[in-house]
Formats: structure tokens, sequence, C-alpha cells
């Protein structure tokens, strides 16, 4: 029973880090897109356009499904980005009914001037932890998300 109840505490504690760190991180992309004139959310759309791009573009939907947010509200928000020169979106050529997306020259001029600044971020806030370790924490919180997922499933249709 004591064994069960460090679990227990173990897993709270987890959970209370990573509630902190996603307020942290929340507020450092604020301050990314406070810098370039644009929201929060538009600031993560660019950044998730710009990891998922292998120079074809990405479509609407992997960028929804990779943020976990509805693909309409990516339409919108890239709409606007568009608008503001950050993004280019252009027909699919592979089916017409979709669009691909990557960022505009003058995107990614505005991240390369953004990157000294999150080196240094990045090192503030992994300090004393080596490329290994990160590498072995990245491996578990994979693990963790997806058991996450399939647990969020079971609770959604009454196994737990």
């Amino acid at each position: 029973m004591a064994k069960e109840g460090q679990l227990d505490r173990a897993v709270r504690d987890f959970i209370w880090n990573i509630v902190e760190i996603h307020s942290q991180l929340e507020e450092i992309h604020k301050d990314w897109a406070r810098t370039l004139g644009i929201t929060e959310p538009q600031w993560l759309i660019l950044m998730a356009i710009d990891e998922l791009d292998q120079g074809r573009g990405v479509s609407g939907i992997a960028v929804a499904n990779k943020l976990r947010v509805h693909p309409a509200f990516v339409t919108i928000q890239t709409k606007k980005l568009e608008k503001l020169e950050f993004l280019a979106r252009v027909v699919s050529p592979e089916d017409a009914r979709f669009l691909q997306m990557s960022l505009t020259d003058r995107a990614r001029e505005e991240v390369t001037k953004l990157s000294l600044k999150r080196q240094a971020l990045n090192s503030a806030m992994f300090s004393g932890v080596d490329e290994e370790s990160l590498a072995y924490i990245n491996k578990r919180l994979d693990s963790i998300a997806k058991n996450s997922q399939l647990a969020s499933q079971k609770l959604s249709i009454g196994i737990f």
C-alpha cells in the first residue's frame, strides 16, 4: 500500500510539473508571437508548419493534428497569416480540394532573427541536462503521451 501511495504521489508531482512547464512555454510562445505582431495560436501554427514542411508544403489537417485543434480553426488563422505575408497557401498538386502551406521568406527571416534568443532560452531551460538525458526524457514522454491518449480514449468510452 505504501508503494502504491508513493507511485500516486510521483504521478501527481509529474502532472503538476507538466502543468508548470506548459504554463511557462505558453508565456514564451506569447512573447515570440508578440514580437512578430501575431497571436500565440498563430505562432504555434507557424512553428508547426516549419516543423512539418518537407519542402512541399503542409496541409491544414496535418497542422491541426499536430496542434490538436480543429482544422477550421487552422483555416481561419492561416488566412490571417497569409494576409500578414507569413504564409503561402497553394493548391495541392495531388488534390485540388486541399491547400499546401509553407512559410514565406519573410516568416523564415523573422524566425531566424529569433533563433539566437531561442538558443539562449533553450540553454537556460535545459541547463544541467545533457543531450543523452534529454533523448531519454523525450523517449519516456513519447511513451507517456501515447499511453495518455489510449487512457483518455478508454475513459471516454467508459472502460475506466
